[in-house]
């Protein structure tokens, strides 16, 4: 059987794979076999670093790949967040990537959504936060 991915892991470093957390205790290779909705550790944001409306889409993300048995609720944010940021967005680019954000997580390939909306942290960063923010708290 061939390995479709093949990671490696430092001593201590966590992995979450279909929800589940787990840890190793020394370096480790990885090679998944199958389709598995997984996320590496480095890839990770912490509720701290979601300080600007983008990182806080990308938390949300991130919420329904670690936790897919609160995907109904977490769904709901996603659409709100989503939706605040597709109003505001002013280059079109930025709407292509957040149309088709939206099309990943409802098609449930969440790492490859995560990917686009990392993508989008410079550039739309970068612009004045103020609408935005605006938006997301009026949605």
């Amino acid at each position: 059987m061939k390995a479709k991915m093949r990671f490696s892991l430092k001593a201590g470093e966590r992995i979450f794979i279909n929800g589940a957390v787990l840890t190793v205790s020394q370096k480790v290779t990885l090679s998944l076999l199958n389709e598995a909705r997984f996320l590496l550790e480095s890839h990770v944001l912490q509720v701290s670093e979601a300080t600007t409306p983008m990182r806080q889409l990308y938390f949300v993300v991130q919420s329904l790949l670690i936790n897919p048995q609160e995907a109904g609720k977490v769904m709901g944010a996603f659409r709100k967040l989503h939706e605040a940021l597709i109003q505001v967005a002013t280059d079109e680019p930025a709407k292509e990537a957040l149309s088709k954000v939206a099309d990943l997580v409802e098609a449930d390939r969440t790492f490859e959504a995560l990917k686009l909306i990392r993508t989008l942290f410079e550039p739309v960063e970068a612009r004045p936060a103020a609408p935005v923010e605006a938006a997301v708290q009026a949605a």
